[in-house]
């Protein structure tokens, strides 16, 4: 098949970007606060960056772990592997392992530090589910996601997010502080730094916590935009995530506990019923992203 290039979108590019700066400013202030306050910040930031390093290299075995997916060869899923090596190409991608998860719950999701070692994991439940034009276009999103390094912008995104995670969890009790010994004036100082340095800590990981959530929905309608003009079909994708959102209502709880530790990375999030975690989604709406793929659609048509 045919190299296509994926157009950008303007205003979908600029929210991104804004995103993206609003985390920036609030992490430079973080930072401004914890020199002021003569925080040890190397050490913290040794420790956070180590955290980050681990999810980076292995959060490919961390996540198809946790689901408990297997990989695949192509003697053992050989139309999956047909379609994954047509996608690839077309996107100019290195081909992806491939991973299967046995679980009913319909799904997919690709992660990986890069183009280069990324890996994309389907459930059972989706392939039963889809027919091969939708499953190219769940396909098609995953790989959108690896065509645009969206695992790593995310990890990178969340390292000042972890920091300030660390200093609020941990506190102080480490060491991480420089030393207020001496009188009662440098130890009032000190205890007003703490104080400071924590409280700036918990605004800084509310922030980000909503900021990176919203750069992540900001994603994954790239991601959808992405898998509507590669395959030219925006009406197959519109029609999976129907089927793929409808039938994960009717899923047992215990099937989506199975695969909810990567529901972020998920094209629909997978959340068992009785989790405050949909309070908070990583994702559009569907009818969000119904609306996008219809005007897409509408684009497409008229071109």
């Amino acid at each position: 098949m045919a190299q296509r290039k994926l157009p950008r979108d303007g205003g979908l590019t600029a929210r991104m970007a804004f995103t993206s700066f609003l985390l920036a400013a609030v992490y430079l202030l973080f930072i401004a606060v914890l020199w002021a306050a003569g925080v040890s910040f190397i050490i913290i930031a040794l420790i956070a960056g180590g955290m980050l390093a681990v999810q980076y290299f292995f959060s490919d075995q961390m996540v198809l772990a946790s689901v408990g997916a297997h990989t695949v060869t192509p003697e053992q899923a050989p139309q999956l592997h047909a379609l994954i090596d047509r996608l690839a190409a077309q996107f100019d991608l290195p081909k992806p392992r491939v991973a299967i998860i046995d679980t009913d719950a319909p799904n997919a999701f690709a992660t990986g530090r890069n183009p280069k070692h990324s890996v994309v994991a389907v459930t059972t439940g989706i392939m039963n589910r889809l027919d091969e034009p939708e499953l190219e276009a769940v396909i098609a999103h995953e790989l959108t996601h690896v065509k645009n390094h969206d695992v790593a912008v995310l990890t990178i995104a969340s390292f000042f997010a972890t920091v300030a995670s660390f200093i609020v969890q941990m506190g102080m009790w480490f060491g991480l502080m420089g030393g207020y010994g001496g009188g009662r004036r440098e130890r009032d100082e000190g205890a007003s730094a703490i104080v400071l340095v924590y409280l700036a800590s918990i605004l800084v990981w509310l922030i980000s916590f909503f900021l990176i959530r919203a750069l992540s929905r900001y994603r994954e309608l790239a991601a959808d935009r992405g898998s509507a003009i590669m395959t030219g079909a925006p009406s197959q994708l519109a029609s999976a995530l129907m089927k793929i959102s409808g039938a994960m209502a009717r899923i047992p709880n215990r099937d989506l506990r199975k695969v909810e530790g990567a529901s972020a990375l998920m094209i629909v999030p997978a959340f068992s019923r009785e989790s405050l975690a949909s309070l908070f989604s990583t994702h559009p709406s569907i009818e969000q992203r119904l609306a996008q793929l219809r005007k897409l659609e509408a684009e497409l048509e008229s071109a």
